[in-house]
């Protein structure tokens, strides 16, 4: 028993090293404590990742490929960012270079923002059974989300869902700061008002990326890693 409470007292204290101390501590060969770092941005990677492809399983593959893009290039690393914003900027750029490879790009330049046609919003009112719940209100909001046009759908995805700032969305996405303002601000209209408010409570809830689906991503990184 003593020896499982010192197992429980040891995770625990990883799970306190902030991401800085777990990054030094994979370049000196601790591979197995990436791990930690992929379970505490699984939700993260698994929104922007998301929010630019719409495909569940793609988004996935995409994952796995920033993961094992961000182990390979920690050396990179710095210090001149958080590593979660240097995550979250190498998972933009993979699921970006996917769309291109897709060639499912829109060009959609700011005159095209302008009014609300570009989305199909949701009429009315939730009904009685919409309202039932916060996970239902949270379903709205994801599909109010993906029908966004894609660059307004990232900022709006970064900044209301995953509540990052302004500074640290402008540079994953490598944009001005009023630029991600004026995106933010458009993606808000288009997805109604109303809307925001009323899931604001379960916006935490939306695009649960866990259980099942965090572990096949953390095993399949695992599996790359240990061919490099």
């Amino acid at each position: 028993m003593a020896i499982a409470h010192s197992g429980l007292v040891e995770v625990a204290a990883r799970e306190r090293w902030t991401d800085e101390e777990i990054v030094e501590r994979v370049k000196c060969g601790e591979t197995a404590l990436y791990e930690i770092l992929m379970r505490r941005y699984n939700q993260r990677i698994y929104r922007v990742v998301r929010s630019i492809l719409r495909e569940d399983g793609e988004a996935e593959d995409v994952m796995q490929d920033a993961y094992v893009s961000a182990y390979q290039h920690l050396h990179q690393l710095r210090g001149e960012a958080p590593f979660s914003t240097w995550l979250t900027r190498i998972a933009a750029n993979e699921a970006l270079h996917r769309l291109r490879l897709r060639k499912r790009v829109v060009s959609i330049d700011d005159t095209e923002w302008e009014g609300d046609g570009a989305m199909n919003p949701i009429e009315g009112s939730p009904d009685p059974e919409q309202s039932a719940s916060i996970s239902e209100l949270g379903d709205l909001l994801e599909e109010a989300l993906l029908d966004l046009p894609q660059p307004l759908r990232v900022v709006v995805m970064l900044r209301d869902v995953e509540e990052m700032t302004t500074a640290e969305t402008a540079a994953v996405l490598d944009l001005t700061e009023e630029n991600v303002k004026v995106r933010l601000h458009r993606g808000r209209r288009l997805a109604r008002k109303w809307l925001f408010k009323r899931v604001a409570a379960g916006t935490a809830g939306a695009f649960p990326f866990m259980g099942a689906r965090c572990d096949r991503v953390v095993s399949g990184v695992f599996s790359r890693i240990a061919e490099c």
